[in-house]
Protein backbone atom coordinates (compact mmCIF):
# COMPACT_ATOMS: atom_id res chain seq x y z
CA UNK A 1 0.00 0.00 0.00
CA UNK A 2 2.60 2.60 1.18
CA UNK A 3 4.30 1.85 -2.60
CA UNK A 4 1.15 2.26 -4.36
CA UNK A 5 1.14 5.87 -2.38
CA UNK A 6 4.85 6.53 -3.34
CA UNK A 7 4.18 5.38 -7.01
CA UNK A 8 0.80 7.69 -7.28
CA UNK A 9 2.99 10.74 -5.82
CA UNK A 10 5.58 10.07 -8.66
CA UNK A 11 3.05 10.15 -11.40
CA UNK A 12 1.34 13.26 -10.03
CA UNK A 13 4.60 15.68 -9.74
CA UNK A 14 5.53 14.32 -13.44
CA UNK A 15 2.34 15.79 -14.72
CA UNK A 16 2.58 18.88 -12.83
CA UNK A 17 6.42 19.37 -14.25
CA UNK A 18 5.31 18.26 -18.10
CA UNK A 19 2.16 21.13 -17.54
CA UNK A 20 4.48 23.61 -16.29
CA UNK A 21 6.92 22.68 -19.39
CA UNK A 22 3.66 22.86 -21.68
CA UNK A 23 2.89 26.14 -20.12
CA UNK A 24 6.62 27.90 -20.83
CA UNK A 25 6.55 26.43 -24.54
CA UNK A 26 2.53 28.32 -24.62
CA UNK A 27 4.32 31.34 -23.45
CA UNK A 28 7.49 31.46 -26.06
CA UNK A 29 5.04 30.85 -28.57
CA UNK A 30 2.76 33.94 -27.66
CA UNK A 31 5.71 36.19 -27.49
CA UNK A 32 7.43 35.57 -30.75
CA UNK A 33 4.01 36.35 -32.31
CA UNK A 34 3.94 39.71 -30.44
CA UNK A 35 7.23 40.61 -31.01
CA UNK A 36 6.46 40.90 -34.88
CA UNK A 37 8.83 43.48 -36.96
CA UNK A 38 7.42 47.16 -37.17
CA UNK A 39 7.49 48.68 -40.48
CA UNK A 40 7.78 52.43 -41.10
CA UNK A 41 5.80 54.19 -43.80
CA UNK A 42 8.82 56.75 -45.39
CA UNK A 43 6.15 57.91 -48.35
CA UNK A 44 4.49 60.41 -46.31
CA UNK A 45 7.96 62.29 -45.60
CA UNK A 46 9.10 61.58 -49.19
CA UNK A 47 5.80 63.44 -50.07
CA UNK A 48 6.80 66.30 -48.02
CA UNK A 49 10.13 66.35 -49.26
CA UNK A 50 8.73 66.36 -53.20
CA UNK A 51 6.45 69.12 -52.44
CA UNK A 52 9.27 71.36 -50.76
CA UNK A 53 11.77 70.77 -53.51
CA UNK A 54 8.02 71.74 -56.07
CA UNK A 55 7.46 74.68 -53.66
CA UNK A 56 11.16 76.05 -53.80
CA UNK A 57 11.29 75.71 -57.67
CA UNK A 58 8.10 77.76 -58.09
CA UNK A 59 9.49 80.67 -55.82
CA UNK A 60 12.48 81.18 -57.89
CA UNK A 61 10.64 81.17 -61.14
CA UNK A 62 8.08 83.65 -59.49
CA UNK A 63 11.38 85.43 -58.20
CA UNK A 64 12.74 85.72 -62.15
CA UNK A 65 9.10 86.68 -63.42
CA UNK A 66 9.06 89.97 -60.94
CA UNK A 67 12.80 90.23 -61.81
CA UNK A 68 11.80 90.43 -65.70
CA UNK A 69 8.50 92.60 -65.22
CA UNK A 70 10.48 94.81 -63.26
CA UNK A 71 13.07 95.24 -65.90
CA UNK A 72 10.01 95.53 -69.18
CA UNK A 73 8.28 98.15 -66.84
CA UNK A 74 11.73 100.16 -66.63
CA UNK A 75 12.24 99.61 -69.91
CA UNK A 76 8.96 100.84 -70.39
CA UNK A 77 9.28 103.91 -68.33
CA UNK A 78 12.45 104.74 -70.18
CA UNK A 79 11.03 104.47 -73.32
CA UNK A 80 8.31 107.03 -71.99
CA UNK A 81 10.96 109.39 -71.76
CA UNK A 82 12.67 109.14 -75.05
CA UNK A 83 12.11 112.57 -76.84
CA UNK A 84 9.43 111.76 -79.87
CA UNK A 85 7.27 113.96 -82.44
CA UNK A 86 5.11 115.18 -79.38
CA UNK A 87 3.97 118.27 -81.25
CA UNK A 88 3.01 115.56 -84.46
CA UNK A 89 -0.96 114.51 -84.29
CA UNK A 90 -1.41 111.28 -82.95
CA UNK A 91 -3.68 108.85 -85.50
CA UNK A 92 -6.98 109.25 -84.09
CA UNK A 93 -6.67 112.92 -84.40
CA UNK A 94 -6.19 112.44 -88.19
CA UNK A 95 -8.34 110.14 -88.74
CA UNK A 96 -10.66 112.82 -87.80
CA UNK A 97 -9.52 115.60 -90.24
CA UNK A 98 -11.87 116.75 -92.93
CA UNK A 99 -10.90 117.13 -95.84
CA UNK A 100 -11.69 120.68 -97.46
CA UNK A 101 -9.92 121.15 -100.60
CA UNK A 102 -6.20 120.97 -99.55
CA UNK A 103 -5.18 116.96 -100.21
CA UNK A 104 -2.13 117.73 -98.71
CA UNK A 105 -1.15 119.36 -95.63
CA UNK A 106 1.84 120.17 -93.17
CA UNK A 107 2.09 119.02 -89.63
CA UNK A 108 3.95 120.00 -87.03
CA UNK A 109 6.00 123.07 -88.54
CA UNK A 110 6.78 120.46 -91.45
CA UNK A 111 9.53 118.99 -88.79
CA UNK A 112 9.61 114.87 -89.10
CA UNK A 113 10.34 115.01 -84.60
CA UNK A 114 12.66 112.09 -85.24
CA UNK A 115 15.45 111.37 -81.95
CA UNK A 116 18.70 111.30 -82.17
CA UNK A 117 18.17 107.15 -81.36
CA UNK A 118 16.03 107.07 -84.23
CA UNK A 119 18.27 108.64 -86.64
CA UNK A 120 21.47 106.57 -86.14
CA UNK A 121 23.08 104.53 -88.78
CA UNK A 122 24.95 102.36 -86.26
CA UNK A 123 23.15 99.41 -87.65
CA UNK A 124 23.24 100.18 -91.43
CA UNK A 125 20.38 100.21 -93.52
CA UNK A 126 17.07 98.51 -92.70
CA UNK A 127 12.87 98.43 -93.47
CA UNK A 128 10.65 96.80 -91.72
CA UNK A 129 6.40 96.77 -92.12
CA UNK A 130 4.62 96.18 -89.64
CA UNK A 131 1.59 93.20 -89.34
CA UNK A 132 -1.65 93.55 -90.76
CA UNK A 133 -4.25 94.19 -88.21
CA UNK A 134 -7.38 92.17 -87.04
CA UNK A 135 -9.32 93.59 -90.31
CA UNK A 136 -6.30 92.58 -92.52
CA UNK A 137 -5.74 96.01 -93.03
CA UNK A 138 -2.31 97.67 -93.76
CA UNK A 139 -0.69 99.13 -90.65
CA UNK A 140 2.76 100.88 -91.06
CA UNK A 141 6.22 100.91 -92.48
CA UNK A 142 9.69 102.48 -91.10
CA UNK A 143 13.14 102.04 -92.75
CA UNK A 144 16.79 103.77 -92.95
CA UNK A 145 16.89 104.03 -96.78
CA UNK A 146 20.04 104.35 -98.60
CA UNK A 147 21.17 103.16 -102.14
CA UNK A 148 22.04 99.77 -100.86
CA UNK A 149 17.98 98.63 -100.15
CA UNK A 150 17.40 100.10 -103.79
CA UNK A 151 16.23 96.90 -105.97
CA UNK A 152 18.17 95.55 -109.40
CA UNK A 153 15.78 93.36 -110.44
CA UNK A 154 12.57 94.17 -113.04
CA UNK A 155 9.61 94.64 -111.10
CA UNK A 156 7.18 92.45 -111.21
CA UNK A 157 3.33 92.95 -111.96
CA UNK A 158 1.22 94.17 -109.13
CA UNK A 159 -1.54 91.33 -107.85
CA UNK A 160 -2.04 91.44 -104.31
CA UNK A 161 -5.91 93.14 -103.77
CA UNK A 162 -5.50 95.24 -100.35
CA UNK A 163 -8.39 95.89 -98.38
CA UNK A 164 -11.50 97.92 -99.68
CA UNK A 165 -10.18 97.15 -103.06
CA UNK A 166 -13.65 97.75 -105.33
CA UNK A 167 -11.80 99.45 -108.31
CA UNK A 168 -13.50 100.98 -111.24
CA UNK A 169 -12.44 103.37 -114.38
CA UNK A 170 -12.50 107.39 -114.08
CA UNK A 171 -12.26 109.74 -116.94
CA UNK A 172 -8.88 109.92 -116.11
CA UNK A 173 -7.77 106.24 -115.87
CA UNK A 174 -8.34 104.11 -112.19
CA UNK A 175 -9.86 105.26 -109.35
CA UNK A 176 -7.99 103.48 -107.34
CA UNK A 177 -3.92 102.08 -107.01
CA UNK A 178 -2.27 99.69 -105.19
CA UNK A 179 -0.48 102.13 -103.23
CA UNK A 180 3.39 101.03 -101.65
CA UNK A 181 4.04 102.70 -98.32
CA UNK A 182 7.51 102.64 -98.79
CA UNK A 183 7.86 103.24 -102.15
CA UNK A 184 9.44 99.92 -104.62
CA UNK A 185 12.03 101.91 -105.95
CA UNK A 186 13.22 102.67 -102.33
CA UNK A 187 13.34 98.44 -100.83
CA UNK A 188 11.78 96.22 -103.77
CA UNK A 189 8.68 95.50 -101.94
CA UNK A 190 6.36 94.80 -104.57
CA UNK A 191 3.43 92.15 -103.31
CA UNK A 192 3.79 92.69 -99.71
CA UNK A 193 0.48 92.72 -98.34
CA UNK A 194 2.15 94.89 -95.57
CA UNK A 195 3.17 97.36 -97.41
CA UNK A 196 0.25 97.70 -100.07
CA UNK A 197 -3.32 99.79 -99.54
CA UNK A 198 -6.01 100.85 -101.81
CA UNK A 199 -5.25 104.86 -102.19
CA UNK A 200 -6.85 106.97 -105.37
CA UNK A 201 -4.72 107.71 -108.27
CA UNK A 202 -4.21 111.12 -106.73
CA UNK A 203 -3.48 110.11 -103.47
CA UNK A 204 -0.43 107.87 -104.99
CA UNK A 205 0.61 110.16 -107.82
CA UNK A 206 1.07 113.44 -107.89
CA UNK A 207 1.42 113.21 -104.29
CA UNK A 208 3.04 110.71 -102.64
CA UNK A 209 5.26 109.96 -105.31
CA UNK A 210 6.58 113.98 -105.85
CA UNK A 211 7.92 113.35 -101.45
CA UNK A 212 9.31 109.95 -102.80
CA UNK A 213 11.03 111.66 -106.02
CA UNK A 214 12.79 114.26 -103.30
CA UNK A 215 13.78 111.18 -101.29
CA UNK A 216 15.29 109.15 -104.57
CA UNK A 217 17.23 112.87 -105.68
CA UNK A 218 19.12 112.68 -102.24
CA UNK A 219 19.50 109.06 -102.12
CA UNK A 220 21.00 108.67 -105.64
CA UNK A 221 22.95 111.60 -105.16
CA UNK A 222 25.65 109.36 -103.08
CA UNK A 223 26.13 106.20 -101.74
CA UNK A 224 26.89 107.64 -98.01
CA UNK A 225 23.06 109.24 -98.13
CA UNK A 226 20.60 107.65 -95.83
CA UNK A 227 16.82 109.10 -94.74
CA UNK A 228 14.77 107.92 -91.64
CA UNK A 229 11.46 107.42 -93.42
CA UNK A 230 7.84 106.37 -91.79
CA UNK A 231 4.80 106.46 -93.84
CA UNK A 232 1.67 105.24 -91.83
CA UNK A 233 -2.04 104.61 -93.10
CA UNK A 234 -4.23 106.35 -90.89
CA UNK A 235 -7.90 104.32 -90.93
CA UNK A 236 -11.44 105.56 -89.24
CA UNK A 237 -12.72 102.85 -86.38
CA UNK A 238 -13.34 99.59 -89.05
CA UNK A 239 -12.99 101.08 -92.13
CA UNK A 240 -11.27 99.35 -94.84
CA UNK A 241 -10.28 102.36 -97.02
CA UNK A 242 -7.86 104.54 -95.38
CA UNK A 243 -8.25 108.18 -94.63
CA UNK A 244 -5.08 109.40 -95.50
CA UNK A 245 -1.23 108.42 -95.18
CA UNK A 246 1.40 110.09 -92.65
CA UNK A 247 4.43 110.75 -94.56
CA UNK A 248 7.36 111.54 -92.54
CA UNK A 249 10.88 111.23 -93.30
CA UNK A 250 14.90 113.21 -92.34
CA UNK A 251 18.06 113.05 -94.21
CA UNK A 252 21.04 111.89 -91.80
CA UNK A 253 23.45 114.93 -91.48
CA UNK A 254 21.42 117.30 -93.05
CA UNK A 255 18.24 118.95 -94.23
CA UNK A 256 18.51 118.03 -97.38
CA UNK A 257 15.12 115.91 -97.20
CA UNK A 258 12.83 117.04 -94.35
CA UNK A 259 9.16 116.93 -94.41
CA UNK A 260 6.28 115.65 -92.18
CA UNK A 261 2.73 116.14 -94.25
CA UNK A 262 -0.63 113.88 -94.07
CA UNK A 263 -2.55 113.59 -97.16
CA UNK A 264 -6.20 112.67 -97.57
CA UNK A 265 -7.01 109.73 -99.66
CA UNK A 266 -9.79 111.37 -101.78
CA UNK A 267 -10.46 111.61 -105.36
CA UNK A 268 -12.06 114.66 -107.24
CA UNK A 269 -15.40 113.91 -108.61
CA UNK A 270 -15.98 110.86 -106.55
CA UNK A 271 -17.80 110.21 -103.34
CA UNK A 272 -15.56 107.19 -101.37
CA UNK A 273 -17.65 104.82 -98.89
CA UNK A 274 -14.33 104.23 -96.56
CA UNK A 275 -16.29 101.07 -94.93
CA UNK A 276 -16.50 99.24 -97.83
CA UNK A 277 -14.48 101.34 -100.92
CA UNK A 278 -17.34 101.41 -102.91
CA UNK A 279 -17.32 104.85 -104.40
CA UNK A 280 -19.77 106.76 -107.01
CA UNK A 281 -19.46 109.86 -108.66
CA UNK A 282 -20.41 112.90 -106.99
Amino acid sequence: MKKLLISTLTLLSLGVVGLSGCARNDTSATAKQTSTKVVYDHRPQQKARRLERQNSATAAKLASDQQSLAHKRAKLKQRAKTPTAKQTPSQPKLANRTYAGQQEITLNHNDPGFSAKQLSKAHGAWQTYHALDRLNRVTGAAALLNQSLMPTAQREALTVDPTGWHNKRTHHGWLYNRSHLIGYQFTGQNNNPKNLMTGTRTLNNPLMLHNEMDIATYLHASKSHYVRYTVTPVFRGNELVARGVHMRAQSLGSNAVHFNVYIFNVEPGYTIDYATGYSHAS
